[in-house]
């Protein structure tokens, strides 16, 4: 009987504590990405971000330079986010892209400034 009582008591307080974790919260957040120029950036950002940790989706609208990212704040947040999406070579807000990674990007992929961009047809 003894033994039957532990049990359960074993069981519950499991239980109990599983619950007092924090709770797993989505978040969708929108970031101006102000570099992203074509197809080829898109792909780049969305592969990049889908190895993060805590990233669910990323989407990136390279037409207004948006790129909206869904994450488990329990896992990482939006600096980290920011700080990825840089580490991929794009600028992200006030998040400067990482230079030696936006040096290896695509010349379609780079600042008009820095002869990249788009050509027009």
């Amino acid at each position: 009987m003894k033994k039957i009582y532990l049990l359960m008591l074993m069981v519950v307080a499991s239980v109990g504590t599983t619950m007092a974790q924090a709770k797993k919260v989505l978040q969708t957040v929108t970031i101006n990405t102000p570099t992203v120029q074509c197809e080829t950036c898109k792909k780049k950002i969305e592969s990049f971000m889908a190895r993060e940790e805590g990233v669910t989706k990323t989407v990136v609208d390279y037409k207004r330079k948006q790129t909206k990212v869904s994450f488990y704040t329990d896992r990482t947040n939006i600096e980290n986010v920011k700080t990825a999406i840089a580490n991929a070579g794009y600028d992200a807000d006030d998040v400067t892209a990482n230079e030696e990674a936006y040096n290896k990007l695509p010349k379609c992929c780079k600042k008009p400034e820095d002869g990249g961009g788009m050509k027009k047809q």
